[in-house]
């Protein structure tokens, strides 16, 4: 008898594009599966709200994506996975899988006997969350918090390389020692797009949580049997709530793939 195959799309959501990169490596090591992406574009930056702000939004993104029916729903914004996981996990009867447990393993994973820095929104930062997953993990491990609000909107803009990036890079990376440092955490899903710019600067490995969160999507999809094992090509269904045109331009760079299916949407939030 051959095994029941759940059609059903993964959800994932972010502020805006910068979840692409954890949505290509889903892609990537779920190659057969359906999946709606979210980006609340007209909403961003995350990283300057307010937590209950950040909760409001994250609860309307995750409710809009339950609506389309899907089986499982990816946090793909550290800023919601750090305020907002705990509430979604109550709120909906699906899988609910966030970034920054993925990344905080990682980092124990690679940083040795040195701290660990983690970059991201202001509101990532302030919220500990990587310090208190890093120390679930390893109590002895030191964290430092360093919050860079402008490479968002930068990146949001498309600036990925040049004088502007490179020089606020410089800014917020030069409090960031070498010597004791082991290595980098991308607290932030839209980081991967200039991690050439801070490799180069800081000269240490980057932690990016997108491959590790795609892992733990898989791994929750086999121990539920909820794995689309065949059919036809897998689609890919997109929404915003605003610059549909915008988003893909700067989408496809993220996930080196066309986006086709592209609506825009109103929440009811």
């Amino acid at each position: 008898m051959p095994e029941l195959s759940d059609e059903r799309p993964i959800g994932i959501f972010d502020s805006g594009v910068g979840g692409l990169t954890v949505m290509k490596e889903v892609m990537r090591y779920l190659p057969g599966e359906n999946i709606i992406y979210f980006g609340d574009t007209a909403r961003i930056p995350y990283g300057v709200r307010s937590a209950e702000t950040v909760e409001r939004y994250s609860f309307e993104n995750a409710s809009f994506l339950v609506s389309k029916g899907i089986k499982a729903l990816v946090v793909a914004c550290n800023t919601s996975s750090a305020i907002s996981l705990d509430l979604l996990r109550r709120e909906f009867p699906i899988p609910v899988i966030g970034v920054v447990e993925p990344g905080a393993r990682a980092a124990v994973a690679k940083a040795g006997s040195k701290k660990v820095a983690v970059i991201g929104t202001e509101t990532t930062i302030n919220s500990r969350a990587y310090e208190r997953a890093i120390k679930a993990i390893d109590q002895s491990v030191e964290v430092t918090g360093f919050a860079c609000p402008l490479f968002v909107p930068l990146i949001e803009e498309g600036w990925l390389d040049g004088e502007i990036v490179n020089l606020t890079a410089r800014k917020y990376l030069s409090p960031i020692s070498p010597d004791r440092t082991g290595v980098i955490v991308l607290g932030c899903t839209h980081y991967p797009m200039i991690s050439n710019v801070i490799a180069k600067i800081t000269g240490m490995p980057l932690i990016d949580s997108a491959v590790e969160t795609a892992r733990e999507v898989r791994s929750i999809l086999a121990d539920k049997g909820l794995f689309r094992h065949e059919g036809n090509t897998p689609e890919m269904q997109f929404y915003v709530t605003d610059f549909p045109e915008k988003f893909v331009i700067t989408g496809e760079k993220f996930l080196k793939h066309p986006i086709e299916r592209i609506s825009k949407v109103r929440l009811a939030g």
